[in-house]
């Protein structure tokens, strides 16, 4: 019976090559090199509502996040910034646009991390100012290029938002930096149109080897972002290109890491958590596969380990699913499903609805269950769930024991 390691190694046939870049810290969290790709998102509360930014931060690390970024307009704002350090456990990066001393403020307040946009942040001073803040405090900077704000030369030179115009803008900058003996900063290149970002980050990857921060901005509300961001994000590091990512969407940011971690899962570029695979279900299906999925997906929020499990609702496919998963389930018969472990038949399970039916008709209620309850199949959602923790608890054992040696 194959194990995790061994099922994934057979999908790895085609490995993504990451581009070799340099690597830098924020704060705790390595961006570059042969760091993992880390996922981060940004706070949508007011940065003066010091108790409304803490709790979103504990929101956003519990959902996976690993960095975030806190927006600093005003000198009230960094206030509240240096307090909001202190009572999180994820490294901070602020926002800076337009106002160099803002940066200045986050420094000294303890970001792990400053942005500043080429377009707004000021002249070649004030970035001096910056970069020497930076160094003074140990935290790094993200060059933010964005096409929606982008210099004014630039614009009148190549009349519009391009790659060259972008990549020209980000590498100006980090000549800047490096002739202020800098090299702890990444560099992102973001652009609404996603045909426009791919390029950009493209070029720039050809261009340098400081870490790229992907993104597309204003990438637009949940479905239509989530789907954006998963074309051109997941395009760019299926090439290699890519050290961290932002989903930037009109929506709870806590949405943002949960799409930004499924965009890097899609691509075993990183695991966390429950990976559900799951067919979009036909008349075949054996049990109610959507509400099966959707209540699985809620009560298995908290597993934090790596786990796949397939949920399929007929044998067309659901044996050679499960065959790549830790725990897998094919819809059978009469209400009689296969159920899987580690990849190989396991055992089978009885009890659960058969089909859309909603289960057998009984006594007076005989007519009323068909077609209704469909989104539940309780019992079987118990059965997978406590299948899924004794596999989670069994790899933080094993983890435990491999920290002891």
């Amino acid at each position: 019976m194959l194990d995790s390691s061994d099922r994934m190694a057979a999908h790895e046939a085609l490995p993504v090559v990451r581009r070799r870049s340099r690597r830098i810290s924020v704060g705790s969290v390595f961006v570059g090199g042969d760091a993992a790709i880390s996922v981060q998102s940004m706070t949508n509360t007011p940065s003066e509502d010091i108790e409304a930014c803490v709790r979103q931060i504990e929101a956003l690390a519990q959902a996976g996040a690993d960095i975030v970024r806190v927006s600093c307009p005003s000198e009230e704002s960094t206030r509240a910034f240096a307090q909001i350090v202190k009572r999180v456990s994820l490294p901070l990066v602020a926002d800076i646009h337009f106002h160099h001393k803002r940066a200045l403020e986050a420094a000294r307040a303890g970001a792990a991390g400053l942005r500043i946009n080429p377009g707004n942040i000021g002249g070649a001073s004030r970035v001096r100012e910056v970069v020497k803040a930076a160094k003074d405090a140990g935290c790094s900077i993200r060059i933010g290029v964005n096409a929606g704000s982008l210099e004014r030369d630039l614009l009148a030179k190549y009349g519009e938002p391009c790659p060259q115009a972008m990549v020209e803008s980000a590498l100006l900058q980090s000549r800047l930096l490096e002739d202020c003996d800098f090299d702890a900063f990444k560099i992102s290149v973001k652009a609404s149109d996603v045909r426009l970002a791919i390029a950009s980050y493209r070029l720039l990857a050809s261009s340098c080897d400081h870490p790229l921060h992907l993104g597309i901005t204003e990438a637009g509300g949940q479905m239509a972002g989530s789907v954006k961001s998963a074309i051109g994000l997941g395009t760019l590091l299926l090439e290699g290109i890519g050290d961290t990512l932002r989903v930037s969407l009109s929506a709870d940011p806590v949405e943002e890491v949960r799409v930004g971690f499924a965009v890097l899962q899609s691509l075993k570029l990183r695991s966390r958590g429950v990976n559900i695979v799951a067919c979009p279900s036909c008349s075949r299906q054996r049990f109610d596969v959507i509400g099966v999925v959707r209540e699985a997906e809620e009560r298995l929020e908290h597993i934090r380990e790596p786990i796949t499990v397939s949920i399929i609702g007929c044998v067309v496919n659901g044996p050679g699913e499960a065959r790549s998963s830790d725990v897998g389930v094919a819809g059978g018969g009469k209400g009689t499903h296969q159920i899987y472990v580690g990849g190989g038949k396991d055992h089978r399970f009885e009890g659960g609805n058969d089909n859309m039916g909603g289960g057998k008709d009984t006594g007076k209620d005989k007519g009323k269950n068909k077609g209704k309850d469909k989104s539940k199949d309780t019992k079987l959602v118990d059965h997978i769930v406590e299948l899924v923790e004794k596999r989670a608890e069994a790899l933080r054992e094993a983890r435990k024991e491999k920290e002891v040696l």
